[in-house]
């Protein structure tokens, strides 16, 4: 993630005073209420499951759960780009390309 988007983020927060409301805890839920938003565009959605007729409803939802999530790493110090890397090669550990290659089993499954 860009390094300027991130202080932007930060910047916002801090000249609202919102830093006292972001414990990692608040944090945790508004990221999961965020999600939860996002979900119920597809509620009831029938047969179409991408529901391109609400994809700016959706960029608001993803973008105000990455913002959290942005705000969350930087309260527990955590680097973002060393997480994404690391769960990669977890991933990547986990999900032997042979195996894995256009399946939707969980890797336990694919053993």
């Amino acid at each position: 993630m860009e390094e300027d988007l991130i202080k932007k983020i930060i910047a916002f927060r801090n000249e609202r005073n919102w830093e006292q409301f972001h414990n990692p805890k608040d944090l945790a839920i508004s990221i999961s209420l965020e999600a939860s938003e996002l979900l119920e565009i597809f509620q009831w959605s029938g047969s179409d499951l991408e529901k391109k007729d609400k994809l700016e409803e959706m960029k608001e939802e993803l973008a105000d759960i990455l913002i959290y999530s942005v705000l969350l790493t930087e309260k527990l110090e955590i680097n973002i780009t060393d997480i994404i890397k690391k769960k990669l090669q977890k991933n990547e550990e986990k999900y032997n390309k042979e195996k894995s290659y256009g399946s939707s089993k969980k890797y336990t499954e694919l053993r």
